[in-house]
């Protein structure tokens, strides 16, 4: 049972360019810059660009609107606005911030690398054979193992990015997020396109744009080509696990919010694309000085691309320190805006369910996900750890995030009309039925196929050819720590009132002033 406390004035963004900034901050993380370039060479080069569209605009976008009407109408984390649709609802909230609390253990690493290798740049310090620098000596990979030997040029920056990031999650929404985004957007941005002009001036840089855009039109015809693109798009938006549900919970009552959605969603797929021209020009390069066609290269995508390939190829070029630097700053800029997105699901829901402050949470929540960061993946077994449980995180816990949210608000509360009524009350561009069809019937359709074939692959398969007890206990057990901890958490008592609210009412929708649970009927108790 809530109690009757009144809670604090919501913090909020300081405008609508401080809430754009930093969705579009968060959109644009290291998939953008590592994953998407060899998805779409893979998968049929210029002609995957036609799935890719099709899967932002019938996948990308709807959801990206579900999460912003879902957090602007109901004004809470993702566990409070599932409270308020329905307290059997409220593990579904909580089962994205444990997504979000996984998500940030080990990606918090990554920009770790991407820092390190800033520094190895300007020595060339990988020598001649980056790979077994990145693997042997610089983490000291023990392989698919569970160890607890800490590496120690890894662990002490991890600990310095770990408190940076905190920092900036105990000074708020606006001061906090909302300035670092400001800072590091706009840098990551002018630092990329310097890195791909450059690029584009490089020995075979044509060469690699060709194998980039020549168009493979038989791959159209592939199921795979196709789920590819809905997984690209699907994972590199940040949606279906309450980071844009919550950012848009702090917008004010009357924001622009489907311009803003379209706004964010292609900004991020024009990042995507621009990174590929730059990967590629690069991998072009790469491909002319060893006399190779760029078919014929390893490495084109993830971890891989990052830290082996492209050391490889700074090695080669002239300026490559320069190049070295560029890179893995841009790498560093777009995990770090990704990160505090991430970080800030986990502090909202802490806050409105037991009471803390934004302070009280960034040292207890934010230090116990340090602390489970700094024990699993500054240890000689990171990076199986962090390529399997990535795997599980985001191609079972997202995906069915998706699917239940899809599911439960079109069939088993009949949300849609109301949402879809919410965001054209306060929108100058209206979405019409279209936007239902989608989100309640393609999408998880769409979804479903996706899950399942993965989950087929995964159990008759183990990931990556590690042992079978390592991927069980790793992989499977991080998805099933998320539920138990989805459910926990949504057994202990609120600290704060939840179930006192009302939306405000649309204008012309009738249903819109119903009631969402027992308790006060003051429609001012949550603003």
């Amino acid at each position: 049972m809530a109690t009757t406390t009144r809670p604090a004035e919501r913090e909020q963004w300081t405008g609508q360019l401080g809430f754009l900034l930093s969705a579009i901050g968060s959109a644009i993380g290291l998939g953008n810059i590592w994953r998407f370039p060899g998805v779409a060479y893979e998968n049929g080069g210029g002609a995957f660009l036609i799935p890719y569209l099709v899967a932002l605009l019938t996948a990308g976008v709807p959801i990206l609107l579900l999460d912003y009407s879902l957090g602007h109408r109901f004004r809470g984390s993702a566990p409070t606005v599932f409270r308020r649709l329905g307290k059997k609802f409220e593990p579904l909230g909580w089962f994205q911030v444990a997504i979000a609390f996984v998500i940030a253990t080990y990606y918090t690493v990554i920009i770790v690398w991407a820092i390190r290798y800033m520094g190895f740049s300007v020595s060339l310090a990988w020598g001649d054979d980056p790979a077994t620098f990145f693997i042997g000596e610089f983490l000291q990979d023990a392989g698919a193992t569970v160890t607890t030997d800490i590496v120690a040029g890894i662990f002490w920056p991890l600990l310095i990015v770990w408190i940076v990031t905190l920092v900036i999650l105990a000074l708020g929404v606006a001061k906090g997020i909302e300035r670092a985004n400001k800072i590091f957007l706009p840098l990551l941005v002018i630092l990329f396109l310097i890195l791909v002009v450059r690029a584009l001036f490089l020995d075979g840089a044509m060469d690699g744009l060709n194998a980039f855009f020549t168009p493979d039109w038989s791959a159209l015809s592939d199921p795979g080509v196709w789920v590819a693109a809905y997984s690209q798009i699907f994972f590199s938006l940040s949606i279906a696990f309450g980071i844009m549900l919550t950012y848009s919970s702090y917008l004010r009552r009357r924001s622009n919010l489907v311009p803003v959605s379209y706004v964010a969603a292609f900004a991020n797929s024009s990042f995507e694309l621009l990174a590929g021209i730059g990967v590629f020009a690069t991998l072009g390069y790469m491909a002319f000085q060893q006399g190779v066609a760029v078919g014929e290269l390893e490495g084109l995508t993830g971890v891989v691309l990052s830290f082996i390939t492209f050391p490889q190829i700074v090695s080669l070029m002239p300026g490559g320190p320069i190049f070295g630097v560029l890179f893995f700053a841009s790498l560093t800029l777009a995990g770090f805006t990704s990160l505090i997105s991430i970080m800030q699901v986990i502090s909202a829901a802490f806050q409105e369910k037991f009471g803390l402050s934004r302070v009280q949470v960034s040292v207890l929540i934010g230090g116990l996900c340090a602390i489970v960061s700094l024990a699993l993946f500054s240890t000689t077994s990171s990076l199986a750890m962090l390529d399997t449980v990535d795997k599980y995180t985001n191609e079972i816990g997202v995906v069915s995030s998706a699917i239940l949210m899809c599911l439960i608000l079109g069939f088993g509360l009949r949300k849609l009309p109301e949402l879809q009524a919410h965001l054209n009350s306060v929108s100058t561009a209206r979405v019409g039925t279209w936007w239902r069809v989608l989100v309640g019937i393609i999408v998880p359709l769409a979804l479903l196929y996706m899950l399942a074939t993965t989950v087929i692959d995964l159990i008759t398969t183990p990931y990556g050819g590690y042992p079978e007890s390592f991927v069980n206990i790793v992989g499977w057990g991080v998805v099933g720590a998320m539920i138990l901890a989805a459910v926990v958490y949504s057994l202990i008592r609120w600290r704060r009132p939840v179930d006192d609210y009302t939306p405000d009412p649309i204008a012309g929708f009738e249903g819109s002033s119903a009631r969402l649970d027992t308790g006060s009927t003051n429609p001012e108790a949550h603003r």
